[in-house]
């Protein structure tokens, strides 16, 4: 049995932060930093069964082409990702009467749909990344058990040798989308290794009025190459969602429109025609 200080549920029968209940989550998830995003990509759905919102995550679940969805938004950075994952996994696959696991456990479809900045040359502004590997830069992944069974370790000692990965930082992690995800996005988007940063400065190598402790940084990860694999681009949250559902078991999957390149000193403001599209291909990719 789970203690109500490790699992808070709130009057209603609603998850804590989320304030969602089990009944309203669908089987089919996309994610979005941005609340203001929720109310874009619900324009797609039909039959919409109520609208939350409690901090930052708004939610929303509705049918696209009859199959069920729901829209969270999670707000910025893997902090919040570890309650959005943990939250949703225990809307799935804890009985909330009883406060006990379920004895069958549900594999839910995760997709994050995010802006972020490339930092190969060849990867155009208006391009869309899906993340095949996800690398933490955050340290969430390493509180918990076990993580190791789903890292990459190898790719993680070579990255670590090539960037001299400065003692202070926590341990980078690589862990891999699921393989349906990717199979569903392969033929539609650029593959990337993606870096998800703890912060939009100093941790994606952006130098205002303090010193970067790896000054190098940006050319370094754009250098490191292991195999097929080299670093595409940056964002903030992939890598706890492919970390935490591959321990729970879920499918899950970050894409990315790419809006600045960090090689090139590009950007583009107006890039939400772009996100749109992105969306459009995701809602396709995910349910048709």
């Amino acid at each position: 049995m789970i203690r109500e200080s490790e699992l808070i549920i709130n009057d209603d029968g609603s998850v804590f932060h989320l304030h969602l209940r089990p009944e309203e989550l669908a089987d089919n998830i996309i994610l979005v930093g941005d609340p203001g995003r929720v109310d874009m990509v619900a324009e797609y759905l039909e039959d919409k069964e109520f609208r939350h919102q409690s901090r930052e995550f708004v939610s929303v679940t509705g049918k696209y082409r009859g199959k069920r969805l729901t829209v969270l938004s999670t707000g910025i950075g893997t902090d919040n990702i570890d309650i959005v994952m943990n939250e949703l996994d225990a809307l799935a696959n804890i009985d909330f009467s009883t406060r006990e696991i379920k004895p069958e456990k549900k594999s839910l479809n995760i997709l994050r749909i995010g802006t972020s900045g490339a930092v190969q040359p060849d990867i155009p502004l208006g391009s869309f990344v899906f993340s095949h590997v996800s690398v933490g830069c955050d340290g969430l992944l390493n509180w918990y058990a076990d993580r190791d069974r789903i890292a990459m370790t190898d790719i993680e000692e070579a990255f670590k040798a090539h960037t001299h990965w400065n003692r202070h930082l926590p341990d980078p992690y690589f862990v891999k989308a699921g393989e349906d995800m990717i199979s569903r996005f392969s033929s539609s988007t650029i593959k990337g290794m993606t870096i998800a940063a703890s912060g939009f400065y100093g941790p994606q190598g952006r130098v205002l009025r303090m010193p970067l402790a790896m000054p190098d940084m940006l050319d370094t990860f754009a250098s490191f190459r292991f195999g097929e694999w080299r670093i595409t681009n940056f964002e903030m949250e992939g890598s706890a969602i492919a970390g935490i559902a591959a321990h729970l078991g879920h499918n899950a999957g970050t894409v990315c429109c790419i809006i600045a390149n960090r090689f090139l000193k590009s950007s583009n403001t107006d890039y939400k025609p772009h996100v749109r599209r992105l969306v459009e291909l995701s809602l396709d990719n995910l349910l048709g």
